[in-house]
């Protein structure tokens, strides 16, 4: 299946702070795991357009994808197999208050940390591509 055909869409939402690539992750509050901003597609929208308003809805952050998908990951839910295209996406703006501010929190992170907290998630197989793609050595994404 390519990423044309995936049924959810997905951001790496990053920002550049002091020299620093960092990443943005997202919980629900009270849980202990990490991920990224993701949902389905709805009818009639785009992945692009997906990835945005996950990443506005579920974190807060507007900013821009960069390029075409990093690639894509598959993983099971109620039985079923879905794919999720990922985009890099450049942070230009946050806000202190989104749609799901009462239900999930934000934090950034270094490449490396983030790599770490989603270490068991299916799209730490596409963190070195990302990684490198932002600039850092192709192993920024892995304890060295």
């Amino acid at each position: 299946m390519s990423a044309s055909r995936a049924e959810q869409a997905a951001t790496i939402p990053f920002r550049h702070s002091h020299g620093t690539v960092k990443v943005c992750l997202i919980r629900r509050i009270g849980t202990e795991l990490w991920s990224l901003p993701k949902g389905s597609v709805d009818p009639g929208e785009t992945l692009q357009h997906t990835a945005l308003k996950e990443s506005w809805e579920e974190a807060g952050l507007l900013g821009r994808l960069c390029g075409d998908p990093v690639g894509t990951y598959m993983y099971e839910k109620r039985g079923a197999t879905l794919q999720v295209a990922v985009y890099l996406m450049e942070v230009i703006a946050h806000e202190d208050e989104w749609d799901e501010d009462e239900i999930r929190e934000r934090k950034w992170f270094t490449l490396h940390e983030a790599s770490e907290l989603l270490s068991q998630h299916p799209v730490q197989k596409l963190l070195p591509r990302a990684g490198a793609m932002l600039g850092g050595p192709p192993d920024s994404w892995r304890r060295p």
